[in-house]
């Protein structure tokens, strides 16, 4: 077992602090890069806090940087080729300064395929290491530090989650709450449960308390994330799931937002829909990804509900919260996808009439049963269809948006540029209106004047 100790990193990180005060007159930098979801982000808030404790300054830009980090995306084979391309690139600020600390870590590594190709064509990389230790950071930087030749270590044994470790939230007023970890679903087109482990929830205690310090900070939206946020609590020794875990939130007081993702359908009951509409503070959006309107391509992809289940839940959601919005994942070209598969996807969109699509066309992931499927489907096939459920949402969206002019809305005010203030409502929607730079990281009511790519209104 992994288990954290929690005292023993921070002798590490201590040494680690001494040691650069040492060798470096000037403050050393550390560029982190990060690929993927919102969990990866997160992930790197964490390694970031880590590295900020050690000494470092954060950078954006890997030349001139001490230590430089990739932290890995492996859901896409383009996010993939990406770090390939980018970790090639790094070697030259390696030959200019050979004390450079170049390391990578997350799901891509995790994969032992390329974990070894990391290991013998990228000999230049210092530091190789998995999803679920990133908390012992401070001893792989110290292990190389003081002459180890490279650090790779990629347990994954569903240990303890480390609490604690320190946090560089960097999105000014909004940030992210992990609440669990891993996945139990085992999808089969998905490496997620390969790379992350199986699911382990954190304590409600360590997430209120999380909670309770980001809205004392002046936090206005708190994202809570997970790989599957509906079967939060699973294995803990409390009597608590994700329905009660976003009442406890709620009930902190404060002026903020509560956002969540991602929930699968299977999961997703209608304690949980209650507690969403009685929850004030909780968005009234569910992203809800669905993948394929075909029950048959359902069933293959092993998700465990059909789509008149989904559309159970759509229905139950819009009877208690009439003006909630949906987004969705749709995945495009599943192994042999029949044309009627695919008009029954399109069907679900008309129904439903979502606010946004999240699409893509099929990546094959090696290591998933997905992988060696059959598949007499034409990657010019695969593009059309993927044309016409682009052309299919654009108006489906246009709708909703449509419908909302009139309404009043509550923005939170994310940016500004040339006398327009730009946020999110609510329903998870862009809504512009004039104002000015003052407003920013607030709430403003705005009624919705009217809807072209985005929603415009005026402030009340």
């Amino acid at each position: 077992m992994n288990t954290y100790n929690a005292a023993e990193q921070s002798v590490y990180l201590s040494r680690v602090q001494e040691l650069l005060k040492i060798r470096k007159v000037n403050t050393p930098k550390a560029c982190v890069t990060t690929y993927g979801c919102q969990q990866n982000v997160s992930d790197s808030q964490h390694l970031k806090g880590l590295l900020v404790s050690m000494g470092y300054e954060l950078t954006d830009k890997p030349d001139g940087a001490d230590f430089v980090l990739f932290n890995t995306c492996a859901v896409r084979e383009h996010a993939e080729d990406r770090v390939w391309g980018n970790v090639g690139s790094i070697k030259k600020f390696k030959e200019k300064n050979p004390s450079l600390i170049l390391a990578v870590c997350g799901c891509m590594v995790q994969q032992e395929k390329n974990a070894e190709r990391f290991s013998k064509s990228y000999p230049y990389v210092d530091i190789i290491f998995g999803t679920q230790v990133g908390h012992r950071l401070p001893e792989f930087i110290y292990r190389k530090l003081t002459g180890e030749r490279r650090i790779i270590e990629l347990t994954l044994d569903n240990s303890e989650i480390p609490e604690g470790v320190p946090v560089f939230q960097d999105g000014g007023f909004k940030g992210f709450i992990p609440i669990m970890y891993g996945c139990d679903n085992f999808c089969s087109y998905c490496i997620v449960p390969y790379v992350r482990g199986r699911e382990r929830s954190r304590t409600s205690e360590a997430i209120l308390s999380e909670a309770r310090q980001m809205i004392k900070d002046g936090f206005k939206e708190i994202m809570l994330l997970g790989q599957n946020v509906n079967s939060y609590g699973k294995g803990l020794d409390e009597d608590i799931n994700f329905a009660k875990l976003l009442r406890k939130i709620n009930d902190i007081p404060g002026d903020f937002r509560i956002k969540f993702m991602t929930s699968n359908p299977k999961d997703c009951t209608d304690e949980l829909l209650l507690s969403i509409k009685e929850c004030e503070k909780v968005e009234r959006h569910l992203h809800l990804p669905f993948q394929s309107g075909s029950n048959a391509v359902l069933k293959r992809m092993n998700r465990k509900y059909t789509m008149e289940s989904y559309l159970q839940i759509i229905k139950t959601a819009r009877e208690l919260m009439p003006d909630i919005t949906f987004t969705s994942d749709v995945i495009v070209g599943f192994p042999d996808e029949s044309e009627e598969d695919f008009e029954k996807t399109l069907e679900l969109v008309s129904k439903v009439g979502f606010s946004a699509l999240f699409t893509f066309i099929y990546s094959k992931r090696d290591g998933t049963p997905a992988a060696v499927m059959p598949d007499g489907v034409t990657r010019e096939q695969k593009g059309r269809r993927f044309e016409r459920l682009l052309r299919l949402q654009e108006r489906e969206g246009k709708k909703v948006l449509e419908s909302m002019v009139g309404r009043t809305v509550r923005v939170l005010c994310e940016e500004y540029s040339g006398g327009l203030v730009f946020g999110k409502d609510e329903h998870q929607l862009n809504v512009k209106f004039a104002g000015d730079q003052n407003i920013i990281g607030k709430f403003a009511d705005v009624i919705i004047t009217n809807a072209g790519e985005c929603l415009s209104g005026e402030r009340i």
